[in-house]
């Protein structure tokens, strides 16, 4: 159809681009920026073989979390990455993978916003689950 995700561990490439003895400010090693990198050489490639590529890059590696991850965020996680590639392999787009009836599914991602909320109460179950599970102060 004409399209790519192209997803690239934190940390990987330091054999082509090398390893850094920086730190950044909470004394962690900085890694090699390889998503700057893929998306150069994809342009590159592209361009070389006269065709056009639209690409776009997604940096998430400083997202805000609150708090450390724990066992259960890591099999969690762990799941959402595996069913997410198992997905894309075997051909599937526009998806998203989630957790319902205690079930990995692939869920299709023009459901999933019809049936989304536009905003969330901040005096609802759901917010107060939020605001429990990620230990923040309740200031609202």
């Amino acid at each position: 159809k004409g399209y790519a995700v192209i997803v690239v561990a934190e940390g990987a490439g330091e054999d082509i681009l090398g390893t850094s003895t920086e730190t950044d400010a909470s004394g962690n090693k900085k890694l090699p920026a390889i998503g700057e990198f893929m998306k150069k050489a994809t342009e590159v490639y592209f361009k070389k073989h006269g065709e056009t590529a639209t690409v776009k890059y997604i940096d998430p590696s400083y997202m805000v979390r609150s708090v450390p991850a724990n066992a259960t965020d890591s099999l969690y996680c762990m799941q959402l990455a595996q069913n997410a590639v198992h997905g894309a392999m075997a051909g599937f787009t526009g998806f998203s993978v989630g957790l319902c009836k205690n079930k990995m599914v692939l869920l299709p991602i023009p459901n999933l916003v019809a049936t989304s909320p536009r905003m969330m109460s901040n005096t609802g179950r759901t917010w107060e689950r939020v605001i429990t599970c990620t230990r923040q102060p309740n200031t609202v």
